[in-house]
């Protein structure tokens, strides 16, 4: 309801501005005519000084209209007011979607486009590009995070070559998203980014851009569909036709509301209306004409530069037809030269003509001799690279038989190292057993040495036992020497005492000189089981080794058997019903072409695609398979074999 209200009122206010442009332009010194209702209308606007003084609102100060930079931003200002109220009324009363062949909103874009490009900063150095709005749009994506989407779409239109086409497009996208509006509030709130592309007297930066950005919120009532073509969107004009809006449009079409209008303001409420009109008109005008001085300068400019390139050609033309009269008497002279120089080249040819007979004679007779010196070269080189293709061969067969050679010798050289590190082991292997036999040896030796001592010690001791005997046979012979025989007998019996402990010394001897000797058995016995055990290792290490390659082969064998278990555990038996087609050329099936199961993986094929016959695990005669399970089963079969 709100914007149908701002619409109607909007058409009220253009219908007193057309009215007011009409009656001034008819000349008539009074304007205020009655209507049909007989409400007048109102004085008019440039009839009386004293009228003007009551009237008309006081002009600016000097400095706003000194100051060209003002002028153009209250212009742009001023424009897009009444673009975007005609933007808004034409779309209400059409009540469509719009497109891109609605001159109202071309005119909003080229209005957009003038704002935008106000006040840009220029060029410091001579190598710096041209700054353009494009630059600060694409700053608005850091601002709001939503118009991301606009940018980088805009990035990617096809045909786009110019950063104006760019920045055309994505004005254009924002007004279809409802969006515009918001983006531009955005970025006028960040001067601070602003100020790096435009000067501080630019639209941007002033307070007529916060008005700008609450006209473009009326925007979102309307609906638009537009084509982006980049060719379009680059070489778009950017000039405003003024001449849209000093139409005088429909101001006949409501003249009873009009009138009832004009009855219940007054008078001084239209006249201040009048003259906002007229003073907007004014500085549209004032736009236009500062458009059209621009447009007409650079005319003049180029009319300049026109009339200094034709100075120059008409120079140039006299210059070159000076050389031309030269070059004209050049010729004549070169023509005459030339007639000379043909007669004597002809003379010349002759000349020329009768030693090229003498020579071409010599040149025959010289021929032949080459020509056999030719043919000698030619057989020459022939038997020269039958013998070169023949060395070649006997080189290829020398370097086979090097690299055979040296094929041999790695061989031989592995197998040298390998019978080193046996013998490394096998001679460790006697040192250890050598060192066992010496230790046996020693023992042996110191043995025997204390059984020899033992054995004197016994024959000392019983020589000693029977001088013993024979002294106590005659001590007892003799009673004189009873005493000393008591203490021969307590001796003797001490000596027998220690014979036996000796006798049983050399028992125990004796019985360790029948251990050594036994031991000595044992290791003659345990060196030959030693021997024994290791050619019985050597042999069990060869049969470890087969029972490994077996045990290998037998570990692939099943984990054959085991993917070929749970192959068949998880195929699935296909249906008739389900399948309409066959599953490898995916051809339908018809009474032509008939259904066949895989017997491995239970799939449906046709008889092109499973004319195949392989033995399976769960059957012993062959079965039909389709070609994947056949090729499968080939690998499988092959690596088992190898």
């Amino acid at each position: 309801m709100k914007t149908k209200m701002a619409a109607n009122t909007n058409d009220h206010s253009i219908n007193l501005k057309k009215k007011t442009l009409m009656k001034l332009a008819s000349g008539d010194d009074n304007p205020g005519i009655e209507n049909g209702e007989g409400n007048s209308w109102p004085e008019p606007i440039v009839a009386k000084k004293s009228d003007q003084k009551k009237t008309v609102p006081k002009r600016r100060d000097d400095s706003v209209l000194r100051n060209p930079v003002l002028v153009e931003r209250a212009n742009l200002l001023n424009i897009a007011k009444l673009c975007i109220k005609a933007l808004i009324e034409s779309a209400l009363e059409e009540g469509r979607i719009l497109d891109d062949e609605h001159i109202p909103l071309q005119q909003f874009f080229v209005v957009m486009e003038h704002i935008l490009a106000h006040g840009l900063k220029g060029k410091k150095f001579v190598l710096e590009k041209k700054k353009e709005f494009w630059s600060a749009l694409e700053v608005v994506e850091k601002i709001m995070p939503e118009a991301k989407d606009i940018t980088d779409s805009v990035r990617n239109l096809p045909g786009l070559k110019t950063n104006i086409g760019r920045s055309r497009a994505w004005l254009r996208l924002a007004l279809m998203q409802k969006k515009l509006a918001d983006y531009f509030r955005a970025l006028i709130e960040r001067k601070d980014i602003l100020s790096e592309f435009y000067e501080p007297g630019a639209a941007l930066m002033e307070e007529e851009a916060a008005v700008i950005a609450g006209l473009l919120v009326g925007l979102n009532v309307i609906d638009c569909n537009l084509y982006l073509k980049g060719d379009d969107l680059d070489s778009a004009p950017s000039v405003l036709d003024m001449s849209v809006f000093m139409k005088d449009g429909n101001y006949l079409d409501k003249p009873e509301e009009t009138g009832a209008c004009s009855a219940t303001d007054g008078g001084s409420p239209a006249q201040t209306s009048d003259i906002s009109s007229i003073l907007d008109q004014k500085n549209y005008l004032e736009e236009l004409n500062r458009h059209l001085n621009a447009q007409i300068s650079s005319l003049q400019i180029r009319v300049k530069g026109l009339e200094e390139n034709n100075s120059h050609m008409k120079q140039e033309l006299a210059v070159a037809n000076n050389n031309l009269l030269s070059i004209q008497a050049m010729n004549e002279k070169y023509q005459n030269e030339n007639a000379r120089l043909s007669q004597d080249v002809s003379k010349k040819i002759e000349l020329v003509r009768a030693d090229m007979d003498v020579e071409r004679e010599a040149y025959n007779t010289s021929r032949a001799g080459l020509d056999s010196l030719y043919k000698s070269a030619q057989e020459d080189l022939q038997r020269q690279t039958q013998e070169r293709n023949e060395l070649e061969r006997d080189l290829e067969l020398q370097k086979s038989m090097k690299t055979e050679m040296e094929m041999a010798m790695k061989l031989l050289e592995k197998d040298i190292h390998e019978k080193q590190d046996t013998i490394v082991t096998l001679r460790k292997q006697l040192e250890d057993i050598k060192a066992i036999n010496l230790d046996l040896f020693t023992k042996l030796q110191s043995f025997e040495s204390t059984a020899k001592h033992k054995s004197d010690i016994v024959v000392k001791l019983e020589e000693k036992t029977n001088q013993m005997a024979a002294t106590i046979k005659a001590l007892e012979e003799s009673s004189a020497l009873e005493t000393d025989l008591k203490i021969e007998r307590e001796w003797r019996n001490q000596l027998q005492k220690d014979l036996s402990i000796e006798k049983d010394l050399v028992a125990q001897l004796q019985k360790d000189v029948g251990e050594l000797v036994s031991l000595r058995e044992q290791y003659v016995k345990v060196s030959d089981e030693h021997s024994h055990l290791q050619e019985t290792c050597e042999a069990q290490e060869l049969a470890l080794a087969e029972m490994g390659s077996k045990l290998s082969e037998s570990q692939l064998k099943m984990d054959d058997m085991k993917e070929a278990v749970t192959a068949l555990d998880k195929r699935v038996w296909t249906s008739d019903k389900d399948s309409l087609t066959c599953m490898s050329c995916e051809k339908p099936f018809s009474v032509a072409r008939r259904k066949h199961h895989c017997r491995n993986c239970g799939g449906i094929y046709c008889n092109s695609c499973s004319d195949n016959c392989m033995p399976l695990p769960s059957s012993a005669k062959p079965v039909r398979v389709c070609d994947r399970c056949h090729t499968n089963l080939l690998q499988r079969y092959s690596a088992s074999s190898t």
